[in-house]
């Protein structure tokens, strides 16, 4: 997991970076929840995500938004943050252009971020979005959503209300061409204190679906 610094649109910015193992190895990028409320690359979320793509053979990066650890600038409500995604996308496609294919994740704010990125970044073609907070910002954009992934959530969520992801599912599976999957985990709060490993179980069995040769959703 060597440590690396690239260049963002208000200087450097920090990440980590597990190298493609192979070529045209899957790439995945993960988002961390809001830097605000103390969101770092080194969220317990953040970090399992990672981790559960690299060992399933994807070259992956996690980094600091601007204003985090030692990624330079400072918070700019969503809009900054997402020039920061779309630099760190480009910065791990400069020396591996021959991806296979791309996948995002993020947990909380990250989540928010990575489905914007998905909307302008058409190499997308799966995400996993932990607690996306539906209740907080407006997820119009998705219209339509041009990729399949899932949605995890907590059922006693104190901070993302489970019925405003619900409503969001809702709404997504309206649309034509894509599968999107939603698991609500018992007992889980927003942090997954006590059911962490329940929530990385739904993650993993997705990734596991959707990385099946004969899986029907592409």
């Amino acid at each position: 997991m060597p440590d690396v610094i690239f260049p963002g649109p208000e200087g450097r910015l920090e990440g980590r970076f597990s190298p493609p193992p192979r070529p045209r190895a899957p790439i995945a990028m993960i988002l961390h929840p809001h830097p605000q409320s103390g969101g770092t690359m080194n969220d317990r979320v953040t970090l399992a995500l990672y981790k559960t793509f690299a060992r399933r053979g994807f070259g992956v990066l996690r980094f600091n938004f601007r204003g985090v650890g030692r990624s330079q600038g400072t918070f700019d409500n969503g809009i900054g943050e997402l020039s920061d995604a779309a630099s760190a996308l480009d910065w791990v496609q400069s020396f591996h252009p021959e991806a296979s294919t791309t996948w995002v994740g993020g947990f909380g704010f990250g989540a928010l971020i990575g489905m914007q990125l998905l909307m302008r970044r058409p190499e997308i073609r799966g995400f996993i979005s932990v607690a996306p907070p539906a209740n907080m910002y407006d997820f119009s954009f998705l219209a339509p959503c041009p990729a399949s992934g899932t949605m995890v959530q907590g059922a006693v969520d104190e901070v993302v209300t489970p019925g405003s992801v619900e409503k969001l599912v809702e709404k997504l599976r309206t649309q034509k061409h894509i599968t999107i999957h939603h698991d609500v985990i018992p007992r889980a709060n927003h942090f997954f204190e006590n059911e962490f490993d329940d929530m990385m179980k739904s993650v993993d069995n997705y990734l596991d679906m959707r990385l099946d040769p004969n899986c029907p959703i592409k």
